[in-house]
C-alpha cells in the first residue's frame, strides 16, 4: 500500500489528521513537512492569513463557523480529487474554526508531487474549490464595533438543457 493511499484514510478525527477542520492554530509548517516523499520533487503550500482590511473597512477579528462533520468530508472529497485530477503525491489541508485575531493562519494547504506543476495546481484546485464547496460561514468584527457575515462564492449551476430551436421545454 503507497503512502498516498494511507494518507486518503486518515482519520480527521484524529488531531493529527491531514485534511480537516481545526479550532486550534494551525501549523503550516508541519503540514508543509508532513507531505510528500523521495519521490516527489515539489512541495507548494497556500497559507490564508486574517487581514487587516477587507472592501475597505477595518477589520479588528473574525469568526468562522461550520458544519464540521460535513466540512471534514468535504475537504477529503476535494483533496481527493485534486490528487486524482493532477497526480498530487500528498496533499493536507487544514481550516480554522472559531475565533481569530488579525494574522492568524484560517487555512493552510500543502501538496506534493514529482514535478512542480502538479503540486501548484493541486494547491490553486483546493484554494478555489474551498471557496465554493466548504460548509463554512465567516463573520467580519470591525474597529468601529459592527460587525457582518459576508458572503459566500455561489457553486456554480449546471448548465440548463438545451432546447432545440422550435421546440418547447416542458415545464
Amino acid at each position: 500500500m503507497t503512502k498516498s493511499l494511507l494518507f486518503r484514510r486518515c482519520p480527521v478525527a484524529d488531531s493529527n489528521a491531514l485534511v480537516g477542520m481545526s479550532s486550534v492554530p494551525i501549523a503550516a509548517a508541519e503540514l508543509a513537512a508532513a507531505v510528500g516523499d523521495r519521490t516527489d520533487g515539489a512541495v507548494v503550500s497556500f497559507v490564508g492569513r486574517v487581514r487587516v482590511q477587507n472592501q475597505g473597512r477595518s477589520v479588528r477579528r473574525l469568526h468562522y463557523e461550520a458544519y464540521e462533520a460535513m466540512a471534514d468530508e468535504v475537504l477529503r472529497e476535494i483533496t481527493a480529487e485534486a490528487m486524482d485530477r493532477f497526480s498530487a503525491g500528498e496533499i493536507a489541508v487544514k481550516h480554522r474554526s472559531g475565533t481569530l485575531e488579525i494574522g492568524d493562519v484560517a487555512v493552510a494547504i500543502a501538496a506534493s508531487a514529482p514535478h512542480r506543476a502538479a503540486a501548484f495546481d493541486s494547491v490553486r484546485y483546493v484554494i478555489e474549490a474551498i471557496k465554493v464547496r466548504l460548509p463554512i460561514w465567516k463573520r467580519e468584527e470591525y474597529d468601529d464595533g459592527t460587525s457582518c457575515w459576508l458572503d459566500g462564492v455561489e457553486p456554480p449551476r449546471a448548465p440548463a438543457a438545451q432546447v432545440p430551436p422550435g421546440q418547447k421545454a416542458d415545464a
